[in-house]
């Protein structure tokens, strides 16, 4: 994840609320919608989720966020937990994931 100090400087967020392993914001997305944001890199993980008020982000909403937050190098993914752990705050919001120390599994690159 890029780090907190290039975060509070990008244009591109508008920030809410920051503390030190976390920032509120919202963005103007690449289709003009409002994205509202909550990043935070504790825990061992960088995690991003991403939300609209009346609906879910697109792919191109959710790739534009990666790129703002993390590294052009960095995988991130979106997860599917089991059932048993599964959490519904919000009906539009996805999220991005990172652990921080040790790199996500990826398939070939024949295969993507």
């Amino acid at each position: 994840m890029h780090s907190p100090l290039f975060l509070s400087k990008c244009r591109l967020l508008i920030p809410l609320n920051a503390g030190p392993d976390g920032i509120v914001a919202t963005m103007c997305g690449p289709t003009g919608s409002t994205l509202r944001i909550i990043a935070s890199w504790g825990g061992d993980w960088d995690h991003v989720s991403v939300s609209l008020a009346d609906r879910c982000p697109t792919w191109d909403e959710m790739a534009f966020v990666k790129e703002v937050f993390f590294r052009p190098d960095e995988a991130v993914m979106q997860l599917h937990p089991p059932r048993s752990v599964y959490k519904n705050l919000h009906p539009f919001c996805l999220h991005l994931w990172r652990p921080q120390h040790e790199p996500i599994p990826l398939p070939p690159p024949r295969f993507v």
